[in-house]
């Protein structure tokens, strides 16, 4: 008999999800409620996950849903991100008229279909968990239905993210005929010897998996979703996709096609270096902060990617320190334009960040810390994110990747030094409004602080990471 215990937080997610519907059917103006309903939720879920806490791996519904340590650990990356999400931006959806009773729905929807990505061990129940995310995101990106740039951020998304789902259903359907199973584990012992045609599968699935963390080339959607969608949305799109994806990525080449690393090694490499160079340069010209963001998060995607390619545990465990670091930055970086308000009117260009510093210092002072940690100064986390992968590459010997890497970074400091140069040197604006939400701050300055004295003592996320063992 199947324990459901150890699903509990997605039967916990999914149920609120219904009974979140059946409250916005029959209860009139309930989207305030709704909406500060789905945060509890998501840290009653967080607490549910935790408390899982598995000494060993379950295996669940014949092998096809998996739970242990790294699951249980990135579904609590997932919840906690999620909240914080929903928590920072609930001023702007108040003030952007996007609180709406199934705003709240969606976002709980997309992260089941997280959560059920990172458990999957079955192409299959990989596919589903896929979809539920994506759908959800469709929805969200054009939610501004009123709004020519949102609705066409959210058409885009949509056709493009159907394409990548047909490429990698194609090479899901090429690994079940050479391998006659959709299992991970039975595709790792029906696999011993190299079919070309299972290689074929491989690179289309990870085509598809490409697209969802904006890997060059698939990165094609990135800037206009991201610019179109609301900010409120654009946070989500930045970060939580993301950690899901990646998941997958480790998930799916670390388990049943460990064995052909060398002929899957190239890819993820060739994805890596594109994304590291193409997202440090195509950035430099940007006028928009969320357009600027995207093209950010193709070369941090990058760096990511080169910890997965050198075949090691301490690869896998510094990608993941990496995207934990990662989405602190962005969640602060994104806290930051929440607050550039004036007159109930949102603000998201370069020049918006004109003399910032002379009105509004305190807020200058901790978006510098973010963008001196985006680009890797140290002694702020985004070094130590850098100095982690930079460490597991140069340990396998791969050199060129490491100089790609560090000349990517050297590039992509221009542009997050210009920001500080605008805000501190440029002619000053008129004040913003800075009369936010509480947690808003809270979530500011809790994360700008992780960022600055994260080196007193780096082992705070290792300790968690470092008893992830996939090979």
């Amino acid at each position: 008999m199947i324990n459901l215990f150890f699903i509990s937080t997605e039967i916990f997610l999914s149920l609120s999800i219904l009974f979140l519907l059946l409250i916005g059917v029959f209860k009139k103006n309930s989207e305030s409620f709704i909406y500060n309903f789905s945060c509890i939720i998501l840290l009653v879920g967080l607490a549910i996950n935790i408390n899982l806490n598995p000494q060993f791996p379950i295996d669940l519904f014949n092998n096809s849903y998996k739970i242990d340590y790294f699951t249980t650990l990135i579904k609590s990356v997932i919840l906690i991100s999620a909240f914080l999400v929903m928590l920072c931006s609930l001023n702007y959806v108040k003030q952007n008229d996007i609180l709406k009773i199934e705003y709240p729905i969606l976002i709980l929807s997309s992260i089941l279909g997280m959560l059920v990505m990172v458990s999957s061990n079955d192409l299959i129940v990989f596919y589903v968990g896929l979809e539920l995310q994506s759908l959800a995101l469709y929805v969200l990106a054009a939610f501004k239905r009123d709004n020519i740039l949102s609705s066409e951020s959210g058409l885009k998304y949509f056709i493009l993210s159907a394409l990548s789902s047909g490429l990698l259903l194609y090479g899901c359907s090429l690994i079940y005929g050479f391998s006659s199973s959709t299992n991970f584990d039975l595709i790792y012992q029906n696999s011993e010897s190299i079919e070309y045609g299972i290689i074929f599968g491989i690179v289309f699935v990870l085509v598809g998996l490409a697209f969802k963390i904006t890997a060059v080339p698939f990165h094609m959607w990135a800037p206009d979703v991201y610019d179109g969608s609301p900010t409120s949305v654009t946070v989500i799109f930045a970060i939580l996709p993301k950690i899901a994806a990646l998941t997958v990525f480790i998930n799916f080449l670390y388990g049943p096609f460990l064995e052909m690393f060398d002929q899957w090694q190239a890819v993820i490499i060739f994805l890596s270096i594109g994304s590291m160079v193409f997202g440090a340069v195509a950035a430099i010209g940007q006028k928009k902060l969320k357009r600027l963001i995207a093209y950010s998060s193709i070369s941090h995607m990058g760096f990511a990617l080169a910890g997965l390619s050198v075949g090691t545990n301490e690869g896998i465990q510094n990608s993941i320190i990496y995207l934990i670091i990662y989405l602190i930055m962005n969640i602060a970086f994104f806290c930051c334009l929440f607050m550039l308000k004036r007159e109930n009117q949102y603000f998201d260009k370069v020049e918006d960040l004109s003399g910032l510093s002379k009105n509004h210092p305190l807020l200058s002072l901790s978006m510098m810390i973010i963008l001196f940690s985006l680009a890797g100064i140290p002694p702020l986390a985004g070094f130590f994110a850098k100095f982690y992968i930079f460490t597991a590459v140069i340990e396998q010997s791969m050199y060129f990747l490491a100089i790609v890497g560090l000349l990517s970074t050297v590039i992509a400091a221009f542009y997050y030094i210009r920001l500080i140069k605008v805000m501190y040197f440029d002619e000053q604006r008129e004040k913003y409004d800075l009369n936010h939400s509480l947690g808003l701050k809270m979530i500011l300055v809790v994360s700008s602080t992780i960022i600055l004295i994260y080196f007193i003592n780096p082992n705070i996320i290792n300790n968690f990471v470092s008893n992830i063992t996939i090979i």
